[in-house]
């Protein structure tokens, strides 16, 4: 990896001839899309006019249980302050959607089987986007010198906001980053101090979101309780993946039969019918988690779950999270007799948190059993449209 800053903003490349840093952004440019980036772009470091937002955000307890998003606050909203010396952030887009975009109707049905948001169903992108970032800054610094620092969500970086500013796209009514292409990307960044040109962000009156409300009608809590604004708490990735305790018993029938992430507003966000698919072979899907069924991922034992999601995003929950999270989505399926042993062996030395889940999911397998109707598609909350 090059070398951390600070260190002088150089003038000179190695062989001593004058940057010309335009050239440059446009050598970048093409190193980044021979590195498998789809779009690139560089921002200044002035995050001014989005720190109010995020400040009342984390005011009004929205982020959940995750406190490292209140922790170097400071360093979020000012890059130079993380890393001292920087001047400019460039931020790239790397696609990940390993097939054709899904049809806004695609939505996930209890039908036995699990879902698992699309960004995690193959290696796990922090690895792979990290790697070429940091491919990308050394090919940088052989060419023109500086310093860099790398990140993919491993840091106190606000992503999105950079890469509103350097053009990449807006932050659409989901809070996710949105572009003409949709939205089924990871972001990376990296920090230096060369003093790159800045690329134009979209202009106000470009095409974005408009009257558009999918995203928002379409979340099965209510999550996005404002244009723009996400109560995490209420959010099934946020549950089913930051959130380490129990699943409030009130929105488990709506997280349906989600057991890792949800895609539900960018399944059905217009700009995704644009989306291509991913040449990138890392993200295609690994162990069959892209038609699963949960009397399958029950038989999975803490040693096969660690076995199997080796080098994926799925790590970041625990053992007992995906127990959890298997048991909310085995209570909202069709009554099935494979799926009932599965809770029942998996209840034998789960913790008192994951047994409660447990029994909740038999409690409802027996009812939907014994006349309390099937459960069909994903339970919705009545204020949902």
């Amino acid at each position: 990896m090059a070398q951390r800053i600070p260190n002088p903003t150089p003038s000179r490349s190695a062989d001593g001839t004058v940057i010309d840093y335009p050239a440059l952004a446009a050598e970048i440019a093409g190193w980044a899309r021979d590195l498998g980036f789809m779009d690139l772009g560089v921002a200044d470091t002035d995050l001014s006019d989005y720190a109010p937002a995020y400040r009342r955000w984390l005011a009004e307890r929205l982020h959940g249980d995750m406190g490292y998003l209140e922790r170097n606050v400071e360093k979020r909203l000012s890059p130079e302050r993380l890393t001292p010396g920087t001047v400019r952030v460039i931020s790239a887009r790397m696609d990940y959607l390993g097939a054709p975009p899904p049809p806004p109707t695609a939505l996930p049905e209890n039908d036995g089987t699990a879902y698992v948001a699309r960004y995690a169903r193959g290696r796990d992108y922090h690895k792979t986007v990290r790697r070429r970032l940091a491919r990308l800054a050394k090919r940088i610094e052989r060419r023109a010198g500086g310093a860099f620092r790398a990140f993919t969500d491993s840091a106190p970086v606000l992503e999105k906001p950079l890469g509103e500013k350097s053009g990449l796209g807006w932050i659409g009514k989901n809070t996710l980053l949105l572009g003409e292409r949709g939205s089924w990307f990871f972001l990376g960044e990296i920090y230096t101090n060369l003093p790159l040109p800045v690329t134009p962000a979209r202009p106000p009156d470009a095409p974005g979101c408009g009257a558009c409300r999918a995203c928002i009608s379409v979340c099965p809590t209510d999550a996005i309780v404002a244009p723009g604004k996400l109560d995490a708490r209420r959010c099934i990735s946020y549950l089913t993946i930051e959130h380490k305790g129990a699943i409030p018993v009130e929105l488990r029938a709506a997280v349906g039969n989600r057991v890792f992430g949800c895609d539900d507003c960018q399944i059905v966000c217009p700009w995704n019918r644009f989306a291509t698919r991913s040449p990138e072979a890392d993200f295609a899907p690994r162990h069959g988690l892209d038609n699963a069924t949960l009397a399958d991922l029950l038989a999975w034992d803490e040693a096969t779950f660690l076995a199997r999601t080796e080098g994926m995003a799925i790590r970041r929950v625990n053992y007992a999270q995906w127990v959890r999270n298997l048991a909310v989505a085995a209570g909202n399926a069709p009554p099935d007799a494979a799926i009932a042993a599965g809770l029942r062996t998996r209840r034998a030395d789960a913790s008192p948190m994951v047994r409660e889940h447990i029994d909740w999911a038999l409690a409802r397998q027996a009812a939907a059993r014994n006349g309390g109707g099937a459960l069909g598609a994903a339970a919705r909350p009545a204020s949902v449209a």
